[in-house]
């Protein structure tokens, strides 16, 4: 039963050239994609289908013409200046995602390091979208049933390690210790950072958090974001790339 943590682009991107077929991966992106991928289905919407480029969200938009185009280049909703023409309906701040918008719709989604990460893990046997407002519901499914192998893949920042994703699969990885044999020094690190101060206090070091607080518009996200167990739900990614609320949660 073995542990283990990814902490930047470049490792997560790496897992698309593994062998994941007996492994669980469990994507982070607490500021901002998978706190908004939650809390989209949290009120109602459909699937989610994360991709990795602008172009591919339009590709995909041609398919599926009555989604909603979602998604952020350098923390802000991609605009037509950016896709040739073509205005998102929505941004990254997971406050926009309003059962009055995005229930019952589908959504296509392209953020900066998010959706990359979760192409990432397409090939994995499982993969689950969590954030610290699913982290209940995600410990509890992992300990009813845990993984062989089980990766906690961190989006990070750019193209570097992003504390706020860090703190997250600490919290998990803590949650889940006594269920596993082997775990490497990046799960450790996780931990012992998680268990070192409050979440509310060590994110606000987070480059991500200061540049929201430093936002008026998104500054709200931030505490939004850290809603601990807010829904109850367990999000997974299917076969088809699609992100779902897993029936019963």
């Amino acid at each position: 039963m073995r542990l283990q943590t990814t902490s930047t682009p470049a490792d997560f991107e790496a897992l698309s050239q593994t062998d994941l077929t007996q492994t669980t991966c469990v994507v982070f992106d607490i500021l901002r994609a998978t706190t908004s991928m939650l809390t989209a289905l949290a009120n109602g919407a459909e699937r989610i289908l994360p991709v990795a480029t602008i172009d591919e969200a339009l590709v995909a938009k041609a398919k599926h013409p009555e989604a909603l185009l979602c998604g952020e280049r350098d923390g802000l909703r991609i605009t037509a200046a950016q896709t040739g023409g073509t205005e998102f309906d929505l941004g990254n701040s997971p406050r926009e995602y309003t059962a009055e918008i995005v229930a019952a719709k589908i959504l296509i989604s392209t953020t900066t390091n998010g959706t990359r990460a979760l192409r990432a893990c397409a090939n994995a046997e499982h993969t689950i979208v969590a954030s610290f407002l699913n982290l209940a519901a995600t410990a509890e499914h992992l300990r009813a049933a845990p993984p062989k192998n089980l990766v906690l893949v961190c989006s990070g920042t750019y193209e570097n390690a992003a504390l706020e994703d860090t703190l997250a699969a600490g919290a998990l990885a803590d949650a889940l210790w006594e269920k596993f044999n082997e775990c490497d020094d990046a799960t450790q690190t996780a931990r012992l950072l998680f268990n070192s101060a409050p979440v509310e206090e060590t994110i606000l070091q987070a480059k991500n958090a200061q540049r929201l607080l430093s936002l008026p518009d998104l500054a709200d996200d931030v505490t939004f974001s850290l809603r601990h167990n807010a829904h109850p739900l367990l999000a997974v990614m299917d076969e088809r790339n699609w992100v779902r609320r897993m029936a019963g949660t």
